[in-house]
């Protein structure tokens, strides 16, 4: 087992019945990393994460996490989950959850002392809160209780399933840079999330997940990369003119967002935009803007899931 791989899955399958929940995925997750799992509704993704997880048994290939097998308990301690229907326990405060979670990690009397306050500071659940019973809680702060539980004891891997469902903007940015932080301090964050705007801020690299099988990876800049790029010009009665003879085109999806004097130069590198760019300014067109166009998540999903077919990433 790839002991450099936070998560490795090669071939893997799992079957209910005629159902084919996983029909041969392949997935290799670096520690270290920000990775997203995305894919419709029935791809895969959660029968996939109780595999990881040691719930489910595969029907067939194989499976690791950290190194070992999910169904090892020294392995499953050095991980962090957070479901996507998560169910506190509505006798217990929150601090008392998160005790209860630190004792099944094996962790010290003094050690969940001095976490759980930590962490629930960090993720900005008020302190009033801390030991008042979760049945009263609120759905942002069910899931703030419950994402300081997958945290607590430092896993080496985070399996994060909506982790900001139920959060306000504000507090989706504060989840964001925590998570962002733990990946500095070197654990490894998987993402499952409905939200791919979250996910397009969050994560590094994603893999999409389609009928049981990943489809595409890599990671998130060479995924949503066009080989395009928008350039706008300073307004004048020429400009359009000048542009088009250059070789630009008009922009309409800029365009229609508002930016009028955009204009596209497609499947070109650096170089070739550079020397596009000089014969523009040559020709007394003044630049305001030039930026990579990029593709949302969303389009790569759906380019994805309507391929057909098994792509590679970087």
């Amino acid at each position: 087992m790839d002991s450099q791989s936070a998560i490795h899955a090669r071939d893997l399958r799992k079957h209910f019945g005629r159902v084919h929940a996983l029909a041969g995925l392949d997935l290799e997750v670096p520690r270290g990393t920000v990775f997203g799992l995305v894919g419709e509704n029935g791809a895969g993704k959660t029968t996939f994460i109780k595999l990881l997880l040691g719930i489910a048994h595969p029907s067939g290939g194989e499976v690791s996490v950290l190194g070992g097998s999910p169904q090892d308990v020294a392995i499953r301690r050095r991980i962090g989950y957070l479901p996507e229907n998560l169910q506190l326990p509505a006798a217990l405060t929150a601090w008392q959850f998160l005790d209860s979670v630190g004792r099944l990690k094996g962790l010290s009397g003094a050690d969940r002392r001095a976490q759980i306050p930590r962490l629930l500071s960090r993720l900005q659940l008020d302190e009033a809160a801390w030991r008042r019973k979760t049945g009263g809680f609120s759905k942002g702060m069910r899931q703030r209780t419950g994402l300081a539980a997958a945290m607590i004891g430092k896993p080496e891997l985070m399996v994060l399933d909506e982790p900001t469902d139920g959060i306000d903007p504000l507090g989706r940015a504060q989840i964001r840079m925590v998570l962002v932080e733990a990946a500095r301090d070197g654990a490894t964050i998987f993402l499952n999330s409905h939200l791919l705007a979250e996910s397009e801020k969050l994560c590094r690299h994603v893999a999409i997940v389609s009928k049981g099988r990943v489809v595409l990876s890599g990671s998130i800049e060479a995924l949503r990369s066009t080989d395009s790029w928008r350039v706008r010009f300073v307004a004048g009665t020429d400009v359009e003119a000048i542009a088009l003879r250059h070789g630009f085109e008009a922009d309409t999806d800029a365009r229609a967002a508002g930016m009028v004097d955009a204009f596209r130069l497609s499947g070109h590198d650096p170089g070739t935009l550079s020397r596009t760019l000089h014969g523009a300014l040559s020709d007394g067109l003044q630049v305001i803007e030039v930026a990579a166009r990029m593709r949302d998540l969303e389009d790569v999903l759906a380019g994805a899931v309507g391929g057909g077919g098994p792509v590679g990433g970087s």
